[in-house]
């Protein structure tokens, strides 16, 4: 039972954890746009905030990605010093931090194109 019961949890994790965010950030999305409608509806000047451009959102994730990944590799280095099999998961840090490069890449190359335009 105990094998059933933790293939079920792992199961229903899996799926569940990205439905709930999804349903989270749609719940999110549709209080701020009620929020805004009602304000306007009772003549409140309500300041739009402005879109990022997609210079300012790879950068953003670039960092994001990068020092994500400094962080998990600084911390399973740090464990690798008591428990050597720690290395092969800090080597996984290199994943995101490329990931966080090609952010970087990016948000150079549309930022060079909008000046060569």
């Amino acid at each position: 039972m105990d094998g059933e019961m933790v293939g079920f949890a792992a199961v229903v994790m899996t799926l569940g954890i990205p439905i709930a965010g999804l349903y989270t950030y749609y719940r999110v999305r549709r209080l701020r746009s009620e929020e805004r409608l009602a304000a306007i509806a009772r003549g409140v000047n309500v300041p739009m905030e402005p879109e990022l451009s997609q210079v300012a959102r790879s950068r953003r994730s670039g960092i994001l990605c990068v020092a994500g990944a400094l962080g998990y590799m600084a911390t399973f280095f740090m464990i690798a010093r008591v428990e050597p099999d720690a290395w092969v998961a800090a080597s996984f840090g290199a994943i995101p931090f490329a990931i966080g490069l090609g952010f970087f890449v990016d948000a150079f190359l549309v930022r060079r194109d909008a000046h060569a335009a």
